[in-house]
This record gives structure tokens, sequence and C-alpha cells, in this order.
């Protein structure tokens, strides 16, 4: 099992950017794809990005390629994503996530953390 811990979150004027981290402990972090997803106020949570256990592979929701950019470094136990060109409708709460190789599932998720875009 992998405990996530994400920080990074706080207010940002719009087209400002921030960067959000997600602490692992536990097992080997290599033993999992991590995503980032999030959940806006009245709205279910929706995929950001994911990338491979090796972080040779990355995937982007439409909303934020181009604008975000997911890393990870298994050796420190961190993944980040870094948000620029950030707008109101980024406002969520973002929620860092791992999903074991053979699982189809994310099964290890964090608290999150709020990130709010000013207009």
């Amino acid at each position: 099992q992998v405990q996530l811990v994400e920080s990074g979150g706080g207010l940002v004027q719009a087209g400002g950017s921030l960067r959000l981290s997600c602490a692992a402990s536990g097992r080997s972090l290599s033993n999992y794809a991590m995503g980032w997803f999030r959940q806006a106020p009245g709205k279910e949570r929706e995929f950001v990005a994911a990338i491979s256990w090796n972080g040779v592979t990355t995937r982007y929701a439409d909303s934020v390629k181009g604008r975000f950019t997911i890393s990870r470094d298994n050796a420190k136990k961190t993944v980040t994503l870094q948000m620029n060109s950030l707008a109101p409708e980024d406002t969520a709460v973002y929620y860092c996530a791992g999903r074991t190789l053979s699982a189809t599932t994310y099964d290890y998720w964090g608290q999150g953390t709020q990130v709010t875009v000013s207009s």
C-alpha cells in the first residue's frame, strides 16, 4: 500500500501558475501509475493528468493539455503537477491518486488540496 499527501494548493490570480506536489510513503512508487484528478463545486470528479510508473508516458485531459505538466520522481517518492495559465475554471479540489499496475482503477487517494483561481 501507499499513502499520499498533496500540498501546494492555494489562491492564485488568473493567468498565474501553481505547482502541486504529492508526497508518497509506503511501497516503492514504481509500483504505481499516478494521476491527478479534480472536483469543482457542484461537479463530479474529473481526470486531469496521468503518468506511467516510470514516467515515460503521460496523458492529459483536453481542458488542461498544454497548460499542465505532470512529472514524477520515484526516488524521492513525489509526483508533481505544474499548472500554468490558470483560469477560474481550474478552481477545484485537486487529488493525487495511485493505481497498482495490474489494476484498472485508481485505488489510492490523497486528501486533496484546494486550488482557487481568481478572475
